[in-house]
């Protein structure tokens, strides 16, 4: 559901990061806001129902994290707020001053959000002080640097936030260009073009420095070697993008970004399992799918209300999105 998350409210997170640069005239801002203005919000429920989710399969994992990560939490939560608050209030008053302030409200707060996503997504994998009680605390920073005395920011957690940046921002410049025409949709395809290699190097850097700074990762993919499918599979998505991109071919182009940010995040899963918040403190083992998960009764149940849960809210989706690509003729 994460991984849903991040693809489906990546591409409107994207398009906000991309929206000043794309969009020059008060109409193709429109344009970009009317694209995603039909399902920016219900997109956000992935987030939600994973936050559930977590809350019932491992509470253990929910309370440490949640108050561990407090000061990030807010400050993810005040953004989240913004840029909602940006996308309704900005046609509400006729004004230079209010639109342009809200316009940059929103394309400031889907950047930073970005950011700090690839921020938070670095610190699960590099873990973090959490004593025999399931408690940490992390200042915003430190010394920048990974060790026993981290930051929530450090140099591996910016890396990793830099780079979704750089994919969110190809994902909605993707996003633009395949429901936009004319010279909007030229520049769309512009920053898509220049997204792309700033994804491609920095996949490439993670590819090198995640193996240094997290051993458990080489150690998992040395003994499941099969694994390495998902970063292959993720490579092939971004050269499937340079490809189709080629041939004017947008909304292929658009799916296999799709399938690189889901390869990326199921690459990062596989290679951190079991963990869910492993520890840096010395004889501390961290959080794992097994000692933060609930008893199995309660797992069971949650299960059981998880399946139907699900299955409705995938095919509202399917639904809705169905809908939106005939009215708009993408696909056709």
């Amino acid at each position: 559901m994460f991984a849903t998350y991040a693809m489906l409210d990546g591409f409107d997170m994207g398009v906000g990061i991309v929206y000043l640069l794309a969009a020059r005239t008060d109409a193709e801002r429109r344009t970009l806001l009317g694209s995603i203005g039909p399902v920016w919000d219900g997109n956000e429920v992935w987030l939600l129902a994973a936050g559930g989710t977590l809350f019932f399969a491992f509470p253990a994992a929910y309370a440490s994290g949640f108050s561990g990560f407090y000061l990030p939490l807010i400050m993810v939560l005040w953004l989240l707020i913004m840029r909602g608050t940006a996308v309704e209030f900005r046609n509400h008053i006729v004004s230079p001053v209010w639109t342009v302030f809200w316009d940059v409200v929103f394309a400031g707060a889907s950047a930073l959000l970005a950011l700090f996503f690839g921020a938070a997504l670095g610190n699960v994998l590099r873990g973090v002080p959490i004593d025999a009680n399931g408690n940490f605390f992390l200042p915003l920073w430190t010394n920048f640097r990974t060790g026993p005395d981290p930051g929530i920011l450090d140099w591996f957690t910016i890396t990793i936030g830099v780079a979704s940046v750089a994919a969110l921002a190809m994902h909605g410049a993707l996003w633009a260009a395949m429901k936009s025409d004319g010279a909007l949709q030229e520049r769309a395809r512009n920053i898509a073009s220049l997204s792309w290699l700033a994804v491609v190097l920095l996949s490439l850097i993670l590819l090198l420095i995640v193996p240094l700074v997290l051993p458990h990762f080489g150690c998992r993919y040395s003994a499941r070697p099969w694994g390495l499918v998902f970063p292959i599979l993720a490579f092939a998505g971004l050269v499937g993008i340079r490809t189709v991109t080629r041939a004017a071919r947008d909304p292929a182009a658009f799916l296999c970004s799709c399938v690189y940010i889901m390869a990326m995040l199921v690459a990062a899963a596989f290679g951190h399992y079991p963990y869910l918040l492993p520890a840096i403190s010395d004889g501390q083992t961290g959080l794992t799918i097994f000692n933060a998960s609930t008893s199995n009764s309660g797992l069971s149940i949650g299960l059981h209300w998880f399946i139907p849960g699900v299955m409705l809210v995938v095919g509202y989706f399917v639904f809705a999105y169905r809908q939106l690509l005939a009215r708009t003729g993408i696909g056709a």
